[in-house]
C-alpha cells in the first residue's frame, strides 16, 4: 500500500474560504443552502462515483467544483460487512485527517459514519495515495476546535449544524492506522 506524507499531501490553509477564488466561495455557499444541500446528498455521491468510474480514479466533481479536499472514505460496513466508499471533506490534522458527519444537515447522520464506528479501521484515497487510518470520534473542546476549522473553509456548514439540530455533527480524527500484531 502507497503512503504518501502528512495527511495525504494536504495543507490545511491552502482551502480556506479566504483563500477559495469567488466561484469557489459562491458554490461553497450554495452547497449549504437547504434545497442545493438536500439534491447534492441524492445526487452528488453517485455523480462522484461515475466520474471516478470513467477516470479510473483520477477526477472527483465534488473536488474539483469546490476547491476543497474531499477523499474518497472506504469503510466496512456495519452489518453488511461489504466496503463502502465515500468522498468526504478530508481536513488536514498533521499526519492524520479529521472528517465531519454532516451528511448535508439532514437529520440522520450518513452510513459512513455509522460503518467506521462499527469498524475504526478505514482507508482513505486521495488522488493516488491510498493509506489506513484508525478512526476516533472527538468530543468536547476538541470537537468544538475542528469544527470551527471547518467553518475556516467553507462558513457556509452554519447551517448544517443548524439543520442537523439535536443529533450534533460527528467530528471524528482519522490516525495513521497502527500496525496489528
Amino acid at each position: 500500500m502507497r503512503e504518501p506524507g502528512p495527511a495525504v499531501g494536504y495543507q490545511a490553509d491552502m482551502y480556506t474560504y479566504a483563500e477559495a477564488g469567488p466561484v469557489r466561495r459562491v458554490v461553497r455557499q450554495v452547497v449549504t443552502s437547504r434545497p442545493v444541500a438536500w439534491m447534492s446528498a441524492r445526487y452528488l455521491p453517485a455523480v462522484d462515483r461515475v466520474a471516478l468510474r470513467w477516470t479510473r480514479g483520477r477526477w472527483l466533481p465534488s473536488r474539483w467544483v469546490t476547491g476543497l479536499p474531499v477523499v474518497r472514505l472506504t469503510t466496512v460496513g456495519a452489518r453488511s460487512g461489504a466496503l463502502r466508499t465515500s468522498p468526504v471533506l478530508g481536513i488536514p490534522a498533521g499526519e492524520g485527517l479529521v472528517v465531519l458527519a454532516a451528511n448535508f444537515g439532514q437529520a440522520r447522520n450518513p452510513a459512513w459514519y455509522h460503518n467506521l464506528r462499527a469498524h475504526p479501521r478505514v482507508t482513505v484515497t486521495a488522488g493516488s495515495g491510498v493509506r489506513e487510518f484508525d478512526a476516533v470520534e472527538l468530543e468536547g473542546e476538541e470537537r468544538e476546535r475542528w469544527f470551527a476549522e471547518a467553518l475556516r473553509l467553507n462558513p457556509g456548514w452554519r447551517r448544517f449544524r443548524t439543520r442537523a439540530g439535536a443529533r450534533g455533527i460527528p467530528v471524528v480524527r482519522l490516525e495513521p492506522a497502527r500496525r496489528r500484531g
